[in-house]
């Protein structure tokens, strides 16, 4: 069974991220939604996720994990030094939130937005849910 992303789609960091992800994940092992789709608001239905989450959010195998949690559990997936990341599991959660939500808050002003979610070229389009 695949993990699920939801992402911000009209967030560049976030557009970047998810490139980032599909060239080091040569499994195919994520498959990704926007937040704004049709599809991502029935997922933040279904796994009762509240809509003013502002953060990436993993589904795996009925399991939900936001902010820094999520970011750790892609790293661990990914090929190449990438899983090493995980290690930081270790650091309170308490502490790694504080420093995901610090950056999440400032994301727009440093990276800037997108006014509509990402098109994803033909090769990847089967990774997208929507």
């Amino acid at each position: 069974m695949a993990g699920i992303i939801l992402f911000d789609g009209i967030c560049n960091f976030c557009d970047s991220t998810v490139q980032f992800i599909i060239k080091h994940d040569e499994s195919g092992y994520f498959q990704f939604a926007s937040l704004q789709s049709d599809i991502g608001q029935a997922l933040l239905n279904q796994y009762n996720i509240p809509k003013n989450i502002d953060s990436v959010i993993l589904i795996e195998q009925g399991n939900v994990s936001l902010e820094s949690t999520a970011a750790l559990n892609i790293c661990r997936k990914l090929d190449g030094l990438w899983p090493c990341f995980y290690a930081l599991i270790l650091v309170p959660p308490i502490i790694r939130n504080a420093l995901y939500r610090l950056f999440a808050k400032q994301r727009y002003r440093l990276f800037g937005q997108k006014s509509e979610c990402l098109l994803p070229t033909p090769s990847q389009r089967q990774r997208f849910l929507s």
